[in-house]
């Protein structure tokens, strides 16, 4: 899912091509995408971009006569740019809007239908779609521990809780949870004024340093490569590989769609968190710590 690095680069491109530029009509292609009835996509023809904004992974295009585009990618959706005549892909498209200064489409890998697009009219209908979430530049860190501790969650689901924190999802959660040398499952409550400000750290600079690698990745293009498994990071989508800061093998938790990532002996002092679904495999046999699994595994027969 694109987080507030993919989606902040994604509005910068949008703005330069956006601002000022009239939408001139929107085609809706997928009947699953539009998630709202009034206004309709064609209430929103003829009107002028004056803004852009995200809302935690959301971007909002304004229209004139305080009309909002609302887009959620979710996890597969993607924005593509084709400048006035430039051949289109022929990759399916959810969604064609048609401006004056080129044409942005949305398409959605895999089978599943989950990107959104709502059509809202005024601030209020607007602030429906902000899930509350504290934004992290605009935060010092007696904000960002309060907002933290709130509740007692492991780490890795108070960063992505969107009520909690705006943007961060899957991906970067891993990244900063590394640099932080803390475990994903370790309760935000438990914390010592230490690790909290390791914490606070690790969250805006892995988030700057991303984004600013984005920007210099796009160099005034359209970001095409918008992926949750980019090259450069430290543990997340690296499980196997070997920990950038240790060598240790990087191990993972599997849940749902998802999986964490984490380096064992960075982040849990060398304790291996309980796959669910492996552990229920392999019972007694589950190693409990790096060391273990690292001593099985040269055991193996070759």
């Amino acid at each position: 899912m694109p987080e507030l690095p993919d989606v902040t680069v994604y509005l910068e491109a949008l703005e330069t091509r956006l601002l000022g530029r009239r939408l001139e009509r929107i085609v809706i292609t997928s009947p699953f995408l539009l998630r709202s009835t009034a206004p309709s996509p064609q209430d929103c023809a003829g009107r002028r971009v004056v803004a852009l904004r995200r809302l935690g992974k959301r971007i909002a295009i304004g229209l004139d006569g305080d009309l909002w585009l609302v887009l959620h990618l979710m996890i597969a959706g993607r924005l593509h740019w084709f400048e006035p005549g430039a051949k289109r892909s022929r990759r399916p498209v959810l969604a064609t809007f048609e401006f004056e200064s080129g044409t942005l489409t949305l398409t959605e890998a895999g089978s599943k239908r989950r990107a959104s697009l709502h059509i809202v009219a005024g601030e209020t209908a607007l602030a429906e779609h902000d899930r509350g979430g504290l934004e992290l530049a605009a935060l010092d860190f007696a904000a960002f521990a309060e907002r933290l501790t709130q509740g007692n969650h492991t780490l890795k689901r108070a960063l992505t809780d969107p009520q909690l924190l705006s943007g961060i999802g899957n991906a970067y959660s891993d990244e900063i949870l590394h640099r932080a040398r803390l475990s994903p499952l370790a309760l935000s409550r438990s914390l010592s004024d230490d690790e909290l400000r390791r914490l606070f750290a690790a969250t805006r600079s892995v988030l700057d340093e991303w984004t600013e690698r984005l920007r210099r990745e796009a160099v005034g293009a359209f970001p095409e490569r918008v992926t949750a498994f980019r090259d450069g990071m430290a543990v997340h989508g690296r499980y196997g590989k070997p920990c950038p800061v240790c060598a240790t093998t990087v191990q993972r938790i599997r849940y749902a769609e998802n999986e964490t990532n984490y380096c064992p002996r960075c982040q849990t002092a060398g304790r291996l968190l309980s796959d669910r679904s492996l552990a229920r495999l392999l019972k007694d046999d589950w190693p409990r710590t790096i060391e273990e699994l690292e001593v099985r595994r040269a055991q193996r027969p070759a």
